[in-house]
């Protein structure tokens, strides 16, 4: 049986102040995450109405290359900057393609 596409929306609130910074460090993240196999897009947006607020919305071929993605070395970078550059948690949500 062949593995089911999946969608991750993550949301991330930058620390006040920190808001470019946090930007470009979420920006580098689009080349090499793009040319990663099995990812189908990955977007980043920016709320209309709140600076600090920040949200991925990624498609992927299957959950085995979500996984793999998740161990890529400037993905780790991120996790690893993370009390440094935001105000919560990450807030990841996982969805199935249905259609």
């Amino acid at each position: 049986m062949p593995s089911k596409r999946v969608t991750l929306i993550a949301r991330i609130l930058a620390k006040p102040g920190l808001q470019a910074q946090v930007k470009e460090v979420l920006l580098s993240l689009l080349g090499p995450t793009r040319s990663e196999a099995g990812c189908i897009s990955y977007t980043l947006h920016q709320d209309c109405d709140d600076d600090t607020v920040f949200m991925f919305y990624e498609n992927w071929e299957s959950k085995e290359a979500l996984d793999q993605h998740l161990q890529t070395p400037h993905l780790q970078g991120l996790v690893a900057r993370a009390d440094e550059l935001f105000a919560a948690p990450l807030d990841i949500k996982f969805y199935e393609i249905v259609g």
